[in-house]
C-alpha cells in the first residue's frame, strides 16, 4: 500500500500522536504529518518516526489538509487524525471499496448500520445530521456523515477541486466540489474511538456557523 499516503494534521497532538504511529507501524502506508514550525514539541517527537513532515504556511485545519494533498506525490491519500479516533484497519476496507468500484472518494460514516462512535455528542450529532440533510437536499449528495473526514482518495481528483477552505469547511467544500464535479463517490460505515488525549478542536456553534455560511455560498455559486 505505499501508493497511499496518510495525511495527518497534527495541530497540539503531541501528546497522542506517538501513539498513533506507533499503531501505523505495522501498515506500509506513507505518512505526512502536517504542522507549524512553532510546534517544537511535536517536531522533536517526530524525529524518532520515518515520516514526512510538512510545514503549513497559514493556519486552518483545511488548510493544512489542503497542503497535505497538494504535496502528495502518491496516487491515493487518506485523511486521518492525530489523536487516535480512526481505526488504521478501516483504511484496507475503504481501499478495497474504492478499487473494486472504481470510485474516486470514499467517505467514512458514523451513522450507517454497524457503526457508530465513542466521541460524539448530542449537539454534534444534531448538527451533522443537518449538515448531512442540507448536502442531500440542495447538493445531491449521497453521503451519510458530511462532517467526518476520515476520507480515503484520488490525489489527481482532488487537486481538480480547487479546495481553498481553510477551516473546518473543509468538511463539506469536497464533497460537494467533488459532487459537482461528477465524481464517484460513496460512503462506508466506520467507528469512531475516543481520541486518546487533548480536547476537540471543533467549535460547535463558531465553525457549525463558518460552514452553513460556506454551504450557501457553494449553493449560489458554480464554482
Amino acid at each position: 500500500m505505499s501508493n497511499l499516503t496518510l495525511i495527518i494534521p497534527a495541530k497540539n497532538e503531541a501528546e497522542s500522536l506517538p501513539k498513533v504511529l506507533e499503531e501505523l507501524n505495522s501498515y506500509d502506508f506513507k505518512i505526512s504529518v502536517i504542522l507549524h514550525e512553532s510546534d517544537a514539541t511535536t517536531i522533536e517527537i517526530l524525529k524518532n518516526h520515518n515520516v514526512e513532515i510538512i510545514y503549513q504556511k497559514n493556519k486552518g485545519y483545511g488548510d493544512a489538509l489542503i497542503e497535505g494533498i497538494n504535496q502528495c506525490k502518491t496516487d491515493l491519500f487518506c485523511i486521518f487524525n492525530a489523536d487516535g479516533s480512526f481505526d488504521p484497519k478501516e483504511i484496507k476496507i475503504m481501499l478495497n471499496l474504492l478499487k473494486d468500484n472504481n470510485l474516486d472518494f470514499i467517505f467514512g460514516s458514523r451513522y450507517q448500520k454497524n457503526s457508530g462512535s465513542e466521541d460524539d455528542t448530542i449537539i454534534t450529532l444534531v448538527g451533522n445530521y443537518i449538515f448531512t440533510t442540507i448536502g442531500k437536499i440542495f447538493f445531491k449528495l449521497k453521503i451519510t456523515d458530511i462532517l467526518y473526514t476520515f476520507v480515503l482518495g484520488r490525489t489527481n481528483k482532488a487537486k481538480q477541486l480547487n479546495l481553498t477552505q481553510k477551516d473546518f469547511s473543509f468538511c463539506v467544500e469536497l464533497p460537494i466540489k467533488a459532487g459537482r464535479n461528477n465524481m464517484k463517490m460513496s460512503s462506508i460505515s466506520c467507528y469512531e474511538r475516543k481520541r486518546i488525549a487533548g480536547q476537540k478542536k471543533v467549535n460547535a456553534f463558531k465553525d457549525g456557523l463558518k460552514i452553513l455560511l460556506h454551504m450557501i455560498r457553494l449553493f449560489f455559486s458554480n464554482k
